[in-house]
């Protein structure tokens, strides 16, 4: 039986605005307070632009909702890094958790597998808790080159941090192909490699694999969560576009409690 807390992470990306994520996180609050004990179920997280971690912080206090950041540096404390934000940063302004590894850091800011583990291991010595995200593009997809990508993302973390980090973080399987185009990977598509992730860590810890929470990040939308998350190694949701929704994000929680 899977006893593992489902949770549903919001990543706004670049969007939004102080009265626009203000009003996004009274909605947000309303809508889960409308939930009752079923929002209790459900861990849950937005993770809006650096800029305005603080201030959303501020609306977020005694709701329940956790806040995390998009992406940290490598590198701990302080120093000459223009332009990087430090994990203890993140800390102190209020965050709980990151995101390492998004695909859109891999493509476009050409984010290494090394870069990703040095990130990760960066969030686990500043007290974060890192979501690592890995998936495959359309290309791979269509040359059965899945499990090989999946794989060699996950080895580089194994061999960077050990499998004992990942017990204190999460992995999101964010299928390239299925983000910001209106493509869902299948249920059953889904399984498959969050199986595929499981089975991959469980050959070098069991435990570890079996107590490790897998989220879906391929175009979570209200109307498919529940399919997604009834999976039985679908633990949730890392959720974009929706996740700028109220009534949306809501919905998806409502889906996970189930």
């Amino acid at each position: 039986m899977n006893t593992r807390r489902p949770m549903v992470a919001g990543n706004w990306k670049m969007y939004g605005s102080a009265a626009a994520n203000a009003a996004l996180v009274d909605g947000l609050r309303q809508g889960l307070a409308g939930l009752g004990a079923a929002a209790g179920a459900v861990d849950t997280l937005v993770c809006p632009p650096f800029v305005y971690l603080a201030a959303v912080a501020g609306c977020l206090a005694d709701s329940g909702i956790a806040l995390g950041a998009q992406n940290l540096c490598a590198e701990t404390g302080q120093g000459a890094y223009t332009g990087e934000v430090a994990g203890e940063m993140l800390r102190e302004v209020g965050c709980s958790h990151v995101i390492v590894g998004h695909s859109e850091r891999r493509a476009l800011y050409a984010e290494s597998d090394e870069i990703i583990a040095r990130k990760y291991a960066a969030a686990l010595a500043t007290g974060l808790t890192p979501i690592l995200c890995v998936g495959e593009t359309l290309a791979e997809r269509d040359g059965d080159q899945t499990s090989a990508v999946v794989a060699r993302q996950l080895d580089a973390l194994i061999a960077h941090c050990g499998v004992a980090a990942l017990g204190r973080g999460l992995v999101a399987y964010e299928p390239v192909w299925a983000i910001g185009t209106g493509r869902t990977a299948t249920p059953a598509q889904a399984q498959e490699v969050h199986a595929f992730i499981r089975g991959r860590i469980a050959a070098h810890d069991a435990i570890i694999a079996g107590s490790l929470r897998v989220l879906y990040g391929g175009s979570v939308k209200a109307g498919n969560a529940r399919e997604l998350f009834a999976m039985p190694d679908v633990d949730g949701g890392l959720v974009g576009g929706a996740s700028l929704k109220a009534d949306e994000f809501v919905a998806i929680v409502a889906a996970a409690a189930v």
